[in-house]
């Protein structure tokens, strides 16, 4: 998975536009999706896009994490950004569903960030990241 990545330091300065205008045009590159728009609209143009921005309006809301997760399963390579009310207990768990790029409305203390990301050596279940869960690893199943 790509580096962690913040809003200011994020790869991708094109302003993105929302979904129903991405798919009324052809040459956007950039695109946001609010919770409740259904990320899977997107897939006949992954290979046009180089950020997907995902709101998180609020912290409780966990659809983002879904739209995360099927573009990665589904090939999308560029950027991915989760934007909004990000929580640093949350990114671990992003980072998980894909994505690779965040702009909290909040900042972020590194060093509780750091922690958070090194809290765990072993995951529970499959997810878009290339993390074996554990209990493949403790009975011997790969794949």
């Amino acid at each position: 998975m790509a580096e962690l990545r913040y809003r200011d330091d994020a790869a991708h300065d094109e302003p993105a536009v929302t979904l129903d205008a991405f798919l009324g045009q052809s040459n956007a590159t950039a695109v946001r999706l609010e919770s409740s728009d259904d990320a899977r609209a997107l897939l006949p143009h992954l290979d046009r896009l180089s950020l997907v921005e995902v709101s998180f309006p609020k912290f409780r809301d966990g659809r983002g994490y879904s739209a995360g997760r099927i573009l990665r399963e589904a090939g999308y390579t560029g950027e991915l950004r989760a934007q909004g009310d990000v929580l640093v207990d949350q990114i671990p768990l992003m980072r998980r569903c894909g994505f690779d790029s965040f702009a909290p409305e909040a900042p972020v203390d590194e060093a509780v960030l750091a922690a958070s990301l090194a809290r765990y050596d072993h995951v529970y279940q499959g997810a878009a990241d290339a993390a074996e869960p554990v209990w493949k690893k403790r009975h011997g199943q790969r794949g």
